[in-house]
């Protein structure tokens, strides 16, 4: 059955197509991730009822870079309002690898914390090495899914034993709001990061989606893009697909959050994503905003990936008949 969400975007589809369709239906990650967030508020009341349990997250953030100050509020925000007990932890900017390592596993023997969150970049005087610090978070207390375990968990199918990156996971759930059947569409997915690309491609692959990744070396990247049914950006680079490489119909992503000059506004700049918007919303069945779409979503699945993590520590704790 479609969610009401999904219900309203296929119907404001249909009337577009009634006639000549002129834009794609946009896809709200602002709504979508409102509805996520209610529904994990209500879990999170029914988590309360076991003597006032209530799910723990920490935030380890090394240093003071204002572009991860931000990133933190939004999620300490999100948390309080669905009912997460959420720590922010600083380390100064002279932490070594060695204090790190030593928080993290503090945190990851504290039986009330159960995510852990490591803030990237890594903003010490010091050479850390950050593929060494992800992998020292606990697995099971990995809600940002990038340890090397649930990376593998993922690559391999074992979607249900595992903690999905929470950009791509919010990915998945704006094209479910769409009503659009993924299983054998053709797929492209543009870049190949740890966070997005790679996990976004094993995601459409065990959502039975036949897969392209296009990234800096591919020759014909115009050519893939007009292949997809469903396209999800996330390169890195300012309204780098242009409108005229869509397929008439597909289904949008745009993962980029970019900065162009604009001087109409105070800031002197403006956000973009990676797909140049005017001209796709005019060929795409369903398109994400940038801002507003895949951003607030990544947050909500983050704090999934908590609440689901404190329901599995509950279920093991419960006495076995």
């Amino acid at each position: 059955m479609l969610s009401l969400a999904a219900l309203s975007l296929r119907l404001g589809a249909s009337s577009c197509r009634g006639s000549r369709r002129s834009m794609a239906t946009v896809i709200s990650g602002n709504k979508t991730s409102k509805l996520v967030r209610e529904r994990l508020k209500m879990e999170v009341e029914k988590m309360k009822s076991h003597s006032g349990f209530r799910p723990g997250l920490v935030v380890l953030q090394v240093g003071d870079r204002d572009d991860s100050n931000l990133y933190i509020s939004s999620k300490l925000k999100a948390a309080a309002e669905i009912g997460i007990d959420a720590k922010h932890v600083r380390l100064p900017s002279t932490a070594t690898q060695d204090e790190v390592l030593q928080r993290i596993m503090s945190v990851n023997e504290d039986l009330s914390v159960h995510g852990l969150i490591v803030q990237l970049p890594l903003d010490s005087v010091n050479p850390i090495d950050a593929d060494l610090i992800t992998n020292a978070v606990s697995p099971d207390k990995d809600v940002d899914g990038l340890s090397c375990i649930n990376a593998g968990k993922l690559s391999r199918g074992d979607l249900n034993d595992c903690f999905i990156p929470c950009t791509p996971n919010g990915c998945m759930e704006l094209i479910r709001q769409t009503g659009v059947s993924v299983p054998g569409k053709h797929a492209v997915v543009i870049g190949r990061s740890k966070i997005v690309g790679a996990p976004m491609h094993d995601l459409l692959l065990w959502s039975h989606a036949t897969v392209t990744t296009c990234h800096s070396k591919t020759p014909d990247l115009p050519e893939q893009v007009g292949r997809a049914d469903i396209l999800v950006v996330g390169a890195g680079r300012a309204e780098m697909v242009r409108g005229e490489w869509v397929k008439e119909g597909a289904v949008v992503i745009d993962c980029g959050i970019n900065h162009v000059p604009d001087e109409t506004k105070a800031s002197g700049k403006r956000v973009v994503g990676d797909v140049h918007y005017a001209s796709a919303n005019q060929r795409a069945g369903f398109i994400t905003p940038v801002p507003g779409g895949v951003g607030p979503m990544t947050v909500a699945m983050l704090m999934e990936n908590t609440v689901q993590s404190a329901q599995r520590f509950l279920l093991k704790r419960q006495p076995r008949r």
